[in-house]
C-alpha cells in the first residue's frame, strides 16, 4: 500500500469531540503508511469516493436521523469498502434485531416492543425499562418502579409522538454486579471490560449521564464467550464484520444474557486491549488494501 491510498474514520461532531479510540487508531495507520483522515459521515464536502475504505467509528448522532445516516452507508459503499457493511448497519440501528437473535435461539434480555399506535402495556410488578429502538449511548432511556407506570407511560408516549418504536424490558436485578462488553477484531475475541450500571436513579431521564461509568478490566467467562459468540453468529454478513462489541448482563437465574449487540458506532474501549488500535489497523490496512488492488 501506498501513502496515496486513503481510508476515512467516518465519526460526528461529537466524536470528533470525544472520541477517545480515534487518535491512536489515525495514529496506527498512519504508521503503516496509510493516508488515514477522519470526517465527519455528514460532512457534504468529504469525497468518500477517494477512499480505498471507510471505517465507521463514532457517528454517534444517527439516532436522530437513522434514514439520512442509512442513505449514507448505501452511497459510501457504492464507491469504496465500508466496514462494517451497509447491510449491517441497517440491521444493527434499529433494536429490533434482538427479536432475530431470539428467533436463532441466542438468550437475550426479555423485551417487548410497541410501534406508535399499538396498546400500550407496562409491567405489573418488578422495575422495568423504557427507551426507543433507535438510541445510542442510553439516549433517551429511563427505568421505572411499579409505583411509576404513570410515569413510564408517559414516557412511552412522548416517544412514540416523535415516531419512535419503544422497548420496554425488565431491570435485571444482577445488574448491580456491572454490565460486561466483550469486544471483538476480525471475529476473534479481542478484550472485555466491566462497566458499572447506567441507570441508576429509577423515573429520570437523563441524556447526558456518563455512558460507560467505572470501566474496568474484564476476563470473561466461558459462559459469557459462547453468548457472544452464539449472537455473532445469528449476524448477517457476519464474515465481513471488522469489529463488534456485545453487552451481556446476568438474569435473574444466573444465566448470562445479551443486553446489546454493538456493530456500528461503539466504543471498543482500546486503552483496556493490549495494542488493541495497532490490532485494528493491521485488519483496517489489510482490507483497504485488498479493496484498493481490486479497485485499481
Amino acid at each position: 500500500m501506498t501513502v496515496t491510498t486513503r481510508v476515512a474514520v467516518a465519526t460526528s461532531a461529537m466524536g470528533l469531540d470525544r472520541d477517545s479510540d480515534m487518535p491512536a487508531l489515525l495514529a496506527a495507520l498512519r504508521a503503516r503508511g496509510v493516508d488515514a483522515v477522519a470526517a465527519a459521515w455528514d460532512d457534504e464536502d468529504f469525497d468518500w469516493s477517494g477512499c480505498a475504505a471507510v471505517v465507521i467509528r463514532s457517528t454517534w448522532d444517527y439516532p436522530l436521523r437513522r434514514p439520512e445516516f442509512l442513505a449514507w452507508a448505501d452511497a459510501v459503499q457504492a464507491v469504496a469498502r465500508l466496514d462494517n457493511p451497509a447491510g449491517v448497519v441497517r440491521w444493527n440501528t434499529d433494536k429490533v434485531y434482538l427479536r432475530d437473535l431470539t428467533a436463532r435461539g441466542v438468550p437475550v434480555v426479555p423485551t417487548r416492543f410497541i410501534a406508535p399506535g399499538e396498546a400500550v402495556v407496562l409491567p405489573g410488578d418488578g422495575q422495568f425499562v423504557v427507551k426507543p429502538s433507535v438510541s445510542a449511548g442510553a439516549y433517551g432511556t429511563a427505568r421505572y418502579t411499579e409505583q411509576q407506570r404513570d410515569l413510564a407511560a408517559g414516557h412511552v408516549a412522548s416517544l412514540h409522538g416523535a415516531g419512535a418504536t419503544v422497548m420496554v424490558q425488565p431491570y435485571l436485578s444482577r445488574i448491580d454486579e456491572g454490565e460486561r462488553a466483550l469486544v471483538f477484531l476480525g471475529g476473534a475475541f479481542s478484550h472485555a471490560v466491566r462497566k458499572d450500571p447506567v441507570l441508576t436513579e429509577p423515573g429520570v431521564v437523563d441524556d447526558d449521564r456518563v455512558p460507560h461509568p467505572n470501566l474496568r478490566p474484564h476476563r470473561p467467562s466461558a459462559a459469557e464467550l459462547a453468548l457472544a459468540r452464539a449472537a455473532l453468529a445469528a449476524v448477517p454478513e457476519r464474515q465481513e464484520l471488522l469489529y463488534a462489541r456485545v453487552d451481556i448482563a446476568y438474569a435473574d437465574d444466573g444465566s448470562p444474557v445479551v443486553m446489546e449487540l454493538e456493530l456500528v458506532e461503539p466504543n471498543l474501549f482500546m486503552e483496556h486491549g493490549a495494542d488493541g488500535p495497532v490490532r485494528l489497523a493491521d485488519l483496517v490496512h489489510e482490507r483497504a488494501a485488498a479493496a484498493a488492488r481490486a479497485g485499481a
